[in-house]
C-alpha cells in the first residue's frame, strides 16, 4: 500500500460532481489538493503548467471541454498525469478503463493500473450492476430485451434543474429522454454486454439525491426459468466479499414490504441490489438503490483514485 503523498488537481472543482469529490477528499491522508487560480482556469498555458505538478487530473468538466484536456494531456509525454473522468466523454473510448470496479474479478486491478481512467454514468452504475451478473451467469440472453427504468434526485440535471427545482419552479416528477436516445445508453450497452439495445426511461423527482435504478422480467423469458432465489444466488456470488456492494435477502424490510425508498445511502459510496418478485406470476423486477452524488458519481471517482494511487 502507497505511503506516498500524492498530488490532485480536479478540474472543474467548482460543480456538483468537483465539490463531492473535493469534499470527499479534503483531509484524506496521502491525498495534496492543487487547484488552480479561477482567473486561469481557461488558460490552457497555466492549466497545461499544473498538470505537469501532479500525480492526477479528475475532470469534472463538459464533455468538450474534458476531451479537450484530455488531448492537452497526450501531448505532455514524460509530464503527463494519470486521468480520471467524471465526464461522458470517454466511457467507451479505447484506451480508457471503465471506473466500476465491481464490474468484474479483474476489473479493479485494470482501474489500478490504467492511465486513463472514466468515471461511470450513475444510471448505468445500477443496471450494469443488475444484468451483467445474469449475462455472465448465462441466465439472461445478450439479445433479451430489456427495459431500464430509473428516478433519480435533481442534482443529476445539472445546475439549471438544482435550481430550477430550489425555486420551486420544477415539477415534482418527471419523465424526460422519451426520445430514447439518451446518452447513457452506449455505456449500458458496452458493460452489461446485452446486443440488443435496452429501452431506457429515466425520470427525476423533487428530492436533492439519491437514485433507484429497475429493471422489470418475465422469468420464463430467462435460461432455465429461474426463481428469485437463483437471481438473488448469481447476484450475490458476484458481489461477495464487495466493500460497497450489497444484495439484501432474507429479512430485508424492503422486500417484505414490496416498498422502497430512494435516499437512505445518500452521502455514501454503498449500493444496494434486491431481486423483488411473484413467484406465482413469473414476474420480477431487479432494483439498485445507490446516491447519484455517492457510488453514481464523487464516491466512485474517490473509489477510483484510491484504486490508482495505491491507496
Amino acid at each position: 500500500m502507497s505511503t506516498k503523498l500524492h498530488s490532485v488537481f480536479i478540474d472543474g472543482e467548482a460543480g456538483t460532481t468537483g465539490l463531492g469529490i473535493r469534499d470527499r477528499l479534503t483531509g484524506m491522508k496521502g491525498i495534496a489538493l492543487r487547484s488552480i487560480d479561477p482567473d486561469k482556469r481557461k488558460d490552457p498555458a497555466a492549466k497545461t503548467a499544473l498538470m505537469g505538478e501532479v500525480d492526477v487530473v479528475i475532470l469534472c468538466l463538459p464533455d468538450d471541454a474534458a476531451k479537450e484536456t484530455a488531448a492537452i494531456v497526450a501531448g505532455m509525454g514524460a509530464k503527463a498525469p494519470r486521468l480520471l473522468d467524471a465526464s461522458t466523454a470517454h466511457r467507451v473510448a479505447p484506451g480508457w478503463a471503465y471506473g466500476f470496479a465491481e464490474l468484474a474479478p479483474d476489473q479493479a486491478k485494470k482501474i489500478a493500473t490504467a492511465r486513463a481512467v472514466a468515471n461511470p454514468g450513475c444510471y448505468p452504475t445500477g443496471a450494469i450492476a443488475l444484468i451483467r451478473p445474469l449475462i455472465d451467469a448465462g441466465l439472461m440472453a445478450k439479445d433479451h430485451p430489456v427495459t431500464v427504468n430509473a428516478v433519480s434526485g435533481y442534482s443529476g440535471g445539472g445546475k439549471s434543474m438544482i435550481e430550477a427545482y430550489e425555486a420551486g419552479r420544477a415539477p415534482d416528477f418527471e419523465l424526460y429522454g422519451l426520445g430514447l436516445e439518451h446518452k447513457h445508453v452506449p455505456e449500458l450497452m458496452a458493460y452489461t454486454g446485452l446486443t440488443r439495445r435496452p429501452i431506457f426511461v429515466p425520470s427525476v423527482g423533487n428530492f436533492r439525491q439519491g437514485m433507484l435504478v429497475s429493471v422489470p422480467l418475465h422469468l420464463d423469458t430467462l435460461a432455465g426459468r429461474p426463481k428469485a432465489a437463483d437471481l438473488e444466488a448469481v447476484l450475490a456470488a458476484r458481489y461477495a466479499g464487495s466493500r460497497f456492494v450489497r444484495v439484501a435477502r432474507g429479512d430485508d424490510a424492503a422486500l417484505k414490504t414490496g416498498k422502497i425508498e430512494a435516499q437512505s445511502l445518500n452521502d455514501t459510496n454503498d449500493m444496494e441490489l434486491r431481486v423483488f418478485a411473484n413467484e406465482a406470476r413469473g414476474h420480477a423486477v431487479l432494483v439498485a438503490k445507490l446516491d447519484n452524488l455517492g457510488k453514481g458519481a464523487s464516491g466512485a471517482a474517490v473509489q477510483n483514485l484510491q484504486l490508482m494511487l495505491g491507496m
